[in-house]
């Protein structure tokens, strides 16, 4: 008879999480960075006295709001390239719904967390407890079941025995190249604490390796012999070359053929900004040289990529008839969209076995002469937008500039994720080696800068991390930056103080639209709010400073460098001026009638660009 030892549910999946083991650089490293947790009445006695037993092993952190102490794990899990991740346990209730979102977050990004949110007593007797929603037709349902639509898999743990198959599969979409994304195992808190004799070899040490699925023969050839046709390919990679880290071998393919590459934002860094091929990003935030390649392309070779409306100009991008997609992604979903050739495969394995079957064929000696030309006009007009400047009121731009020229440097890595930056930063942001990029676009979730930041420099402690964001999004989540200092987590965080939601503001008169509750002076206040950021991030901890210039601006970053303590930089911006170089339209509907005549006129225009857009 197998050997049993007697657990609580909660024992169980603390000791079962400590054992799971991964291999990163030939180095064995458990797979669990650790598990963020803030406890209440639905997990204090039972995860909490569990994770206590294990705390050597795999360590606890405590951070200061359930949203995001998410991000953070969120963004370990991207900086780590899914090799390694991180568990969250929280009260149920509110506890619990505050991580919904940043399950989004995961979810969109194909990112791996387990979220472990208490919940009910399974046996009813005490209900309706504290924090219990009641569901008037269904007595199964809790406020974890918002969790189903943002979990690549989800189970209730009703009986302390069902922990057994729920873990195992758990760890197996955890780590699976096409079904990566976040679980969540809700565990009924009366459960928690029941005991079971678990099966020993549950806890056995256990190694996961990565899968790395090579393309059907069929899939193959079609995409060889459409290879081969083209006059005019593009690449556009995408997050999943880095997943794969299979930035190496793009380099490769890219130099050997030939082919000019456009990057998304979660692919930027996936080839250096300064390689003669790498023509920037790509789409609605894209470089002149990126879009002018994608709108004449007979092929795009998209690598890794979701080709969300951000990449492809909401479909309107690709102007050339006769463009064809070829869709290299480890998920059929992904693979076939949009009448795309489907190449289903790991990036790494597709884009080595693409370059051996295509041996010598390589693009035209035009195709890389236009790319060396395009490159250097766009290069010109990037380092106009970024140059120093003595204006009182800066442009994002100009920030990125200063923030490049003080700490850009090859151990850098940038952390951003929503508003006005995205747009500017994945212009004309200078990325290096993989990973200094790290931009939430998939979800574009305001809030995540700083406890990603957080989470980046858990993923990557000798890096230095530098977070850009706007006072909209430092507003909405700032907590934790206090748990960066306590945990001695050193960041750099520049804000960015346009007196408002400045992107928004942007789009809104881009629409037609009045200038309406978007800036603060625009909205209906009773006085203008007058926040202290650099007060605020003070007496969180951090080393805080205001600036009145970009030159001031790069000494003070310089500066930071000396403290090993978090540095909070803020500025104030001009809410108005962007890059106007580059770009492309983007499918915003506009009223179809309206007694405003900016609305009509742009209604006008609306139409008129939906003609350009690839149906279907």
């Amino acid at each position: 008879m197998a050997s049993t030892i007697r657990l609580t549910m909660a024992q169980a999946v603390a000791h079962f999480l400590k054992s799971q083991m991964t291999i990163v650089d030939g180095r064995k490293v458990p797979i669990f960075g650790g598990v963020f947790a803030i406890f209440g009445h639905g997990n204090v006695a039972g995860m909490g006295e569990a994770l206590y037993q294990v705390r050597e092993e795999l360590p606890t952190w405590r951070a200061h709001n359930e949203q995001g102490m998410a991000h953070a794990a969120v963004a370990y899990a991207k900086a780590s390239f899914r090799q390694r991740f991180m568990a969250c346990t929280t009260s149920i209730g509110p506890g619990a719904l505050n991580m919904v979102t940043a399950a989004g977050v995961a979810h969109v990004n194909r990112l791996p967390v387990l979220f472990l949110p208490g919940d009910v007593f399974a046996n009813r007797i005490p209900d309706p407890v504290l924090q219990q929603i009641e569901d008037f037709g269904d007595g199964t349902v809790t406020v974890n079941d918002a969790f189903r639509c943002v979990s690549r898999y989800f189970d209730r743990i009703t009986r302390p025995e069902q922990i057994i198959p729920a873990l195992k599969r758990a760890m197996q979409v955890l780590t699976d190249p096409v079904d990566c994304g976040p679980v969540t195992l809700s565990l009924c808190q009366d459960v928690q604490a029941e005991a079971y004799d678990y099966p020993e070899s549950l806890f056995a040490e256990r190694v996961w390796t990565e899968r790395r699925p090579r393309p059907d023969t069929g899939e193959f050839a079609a995409a060889i012999d459409a290879i081969r046709h083209a006059e005019k390919p593009l690449i556009i990679a995408g997050g999943g070359v880095l997943y794969s880290r299979a930035t190496v071998e793009l380099k490769a393919f890219a130099g050997l053929h030939g082919v000019p590459v456009a990057v998304t934002q979660a692919g930027k860094s996936a080839i250096p900004d300064d390689h003669p091929l790498c023509m920037g990003s790509i789409g609605v935030t894209g470089t002149s040289a990126a879009n002018a390649f994608a709108e004449e392309a007979d092929l795009i070779l998209a690598v890794g990529t979701r080709l969300q409306d951000f990449t492809t100009g909401s479909w309107a991008l690709f102007k050339n008839d006769k463009a064809r997609i070829i869709g290299l992604n480890t998920t059929a979903f992904d693979a076939a969209k949009h009448d795309a050739l489907p190449l289903v495969c790991d990036a790494r394995e597709g884009l080595t076995l693409l370059s051996e079957a295509l041996g010598g064929w390589k693009v035209s000696a035009a195709v890389e002469a236009s790319a060396a030309r395009r490159k250097a006009e766009w290069t010109a007009a990037a380092n106009k937008a970024t140059a120093a400047t003595n204006a009182a009121l800066p442009s994002d731009a100009q920030v990125i500039g200063a923030v490049q020229r003080a700490i850009g440097g090859e151990n850098s890595i940038l952390v951003c994720a929503a508003g006005g930056l995205p747009g500017e930063l994945h212009k004309l942001w200078q990325a290096g080696h993989p990973g200094s990029y790290h931009m939430e676009y998939g979800f574009s979730c305001m809030g995540y800068e700083i406890a990603g930041g957080l989470g980046v420099k858990m993923a990557r402690p000798d890096a230095d991390v530098v977070v850009m964001v706007g006072d909209g999004s430092y507003m909405m989540a700032n907590s934790e930056l206090s748990t960066a200092v306590m945990l001695g987590k050193k960041l750099t965080v520049v804000v960015l103080d346009n007196r408002g939601y400045g992107c928004i503001n942007r789009l809104q008169m881009a629409t037609g639209g009045a200038n309406f509750n978007n800036l603060l002076k625009d909205a209906r206040i009773e006085a203008m709010p007058d926040i202290d950021f650099r007060a605020h991030a003070e007496s969180m901890g951090a080393v805080a400073v205001k600036v009145a210039s970009i030159a001031d601006l790069e000494t003070a970053l310089e500066q930071s460098k000396g403290t090993d303590r978090t540095s909070v930089i803020v500025i104030d911006t001009d809410p108005l001026i962007t890059t106007e170089a580059g770009g492309h339209w983007w499918d915003v509907a506009v009223p179809e009638v309206s007694p405003r005549e900016a609305v009509n006129k742009a209604r006008e225009a609306y139409v008129k660009a939906l003609a350009a857009q690839r149906i279907g």
